[in-house]
């Protein structure tokens, strides 16, 4: 169910509180390292539903830069595709919200470049990464905003909170820069 929608150039944001591995759309965002090592948080549940082949097919594509992004197929996952955007080089480092930014903007133009209508990304940045929900959810609202304004073909996005915390800090983030 979501809780904020807003329409913007054609493109619908969406914010829920749901679990990201269980959504239909074209594609899930993984907040990877550059190592693309899916361990923990928001990886490893997309590894525990998913399959290990994610992991295999993402390990092939490493290291990818903080502020690129790469595709693998999606296991058993209802979505077709995950997009890994490192939001950090190592496992469970400390970011900043530029970090994020760099890696939404690698995940987004990966996701035009599928030519897929559909993502969803979960909290960039806000686990291992340190980053209080409000700032990286307004670094991430920034960065869709100007994505958009770049001529996107992406028709919905989805901004996912695992937990009301951080789906209120998208809504508010969504409210501020898409009044």
């Amino acid at each position: 169910m979501s809780i904020a929608e807003r329409v913007y150039k054609n493109t619908r944001i969406i914010v829920v509180t749901d679990d990201i591995t269980k959504l239909e759309v074209a594609a899930i965002v993984n907040p990877a390292n550059s190592m693309l090592i899916m361990g923990g948080g928001v990886a490893g549940a997309i590894l525990r539903a998913g399959g290990r082949e994610i992991q295999e097919e993402a390990s092939k594509q490493a290291p990818v830069a903080v502020g690129k992004a790469v595709a693998t197929r999606a296991g058993k996952l209802k979505a077709k595709y995950v997009i890994h955007a490192p939001t950090m080089e190592s496992p469970a480092m400390q970011i900043g919200a530029q970090n994020v930014k760099s890696a939404m903007r690698g995940a987004l133009e990966c996701a035009s470049h599928l030519g897929i209508e559909s993502v969803a990304f979960p909290g960039m940045g806000t686990g291992v990464g340190g980053l209080k929900l409000e700032e990286a959810a307004e670094a991430m609202v920034d960065e869709i905003k100007r994505h958009v304004d770049s001529g996107t073909p992406l028709k919905k996005i989805l901004l996912v909170g695992f937990n009301v915390d951080l789906t209120r800090a998208f809504k508010r983030a969504l409210e501020k820069s898409l009044p």
